[in-house]
């Protein structure tokens, strides 16, 4: 199968910076995949990320992005791409409510259609009851789901999350996890990073693993564990990248 992302030899040095971020970091990302990146803390998981949704530029490299089958421009595919950051990026002094509407205009979804989509999404969140409250007053959980919501407003092809379920309760993981197997089936390829190695494993069908900006392993699970004789993404990943202390 083509890819619909191909990233291919990609660094970055930030300015002011000696040593290179990410270091000739090459992998694809096939349609439908849910592929993990996952690297120690300062691995450079984040910087790739915002490379390839060209939120900052790349020192080197290439990030060639395709629809069927052919190549398209990024600035094309935007419309198309999903991003939900680590940081909580919304207006807390708004209600989920008035915080999708802002963020669905910058779409220009029709207005009756942004409203279904909105409601559909209070719902399956668990937010309805507090749709127009301010998120200033919510829960780390329910900001990472508000966080959530914003990031699939335009229905994409292709989302990228960066630590989607950091800091959360259980009951909010487990139902974040349950949307996005839901957006996977029906046929959105989705792009994660986490540091829940049982979460990643149950969630994860494709493994790309970085460490000091350097890429080890890019392989299916199943592949890996065969491969270094591991049943555990956790011990898999401690294995590769070693016990010392990450700052």
């Amino acid at each position: 199968m083509n890819p619909i992302i191909e990233i291919s030899s990609v660094s970055k040095t930030y300015k002011g910076s000696l040593e290179k971020s990410l270091d000739d970091v090459s992998f694809s990302v096939t349609k439908g995949e849910k592929i993990g990146i996952f690297g120690p803390n300062g691995a450079g998981k984040t910087t790739l990320i915002s490379i390839i949704c060209g939120i900052i530029p790349k020192s080197d490299g290439e990030v060639q992005f395709y629809q069927d089958d052919s190549p398209i421009l990024l600035r094309d595919m935007l419309p198309k791409l999903g991003y939900v950051p680590q940081d909580f990026s919304f207006y807390e002094e708004l209600s989920p409510y008035q915080n999708l509407k802002y963020f669905g205009a910058l779409y220009d979804i029709p207005q009756k259609k942004l409203e279904e989509k909105i409601d559909h999404l209070l719902n399956v969140l668990g937010l309805s009851k507090v749709k127009h409250k301010k998120v200033v007053k919510f829960s780390g959980g329910m900001k990472r789901r508000v966080n959530l919501a914003i990031g699939i407003i335009n229905n994409p092809d292709i989302l990228f999350l960066d630590e989607p379920t950091v800091g959360v309760d259980v009951q909010s993981k487990n139902a974040i996890i349950a949307y996005l197997e839901e957006l996977n089936k029906n046929g959105t390829t989705i792009v994660y990073t986490s540091h829940h190695m049982n979460e990643a494993q149950e969630f994860c069908n494709q493994i790309v693993l970085i460490d000091k900006g350097t890429l080890i392993e890019s392989d299916s699970l199943d592949n890996l564990f065969k491969k270094y004789d591991e049943q555990n993404l956790e011990h898999l990943f401690l294995r590769l990248t070693g016990i010392e202390y990450r700052d």
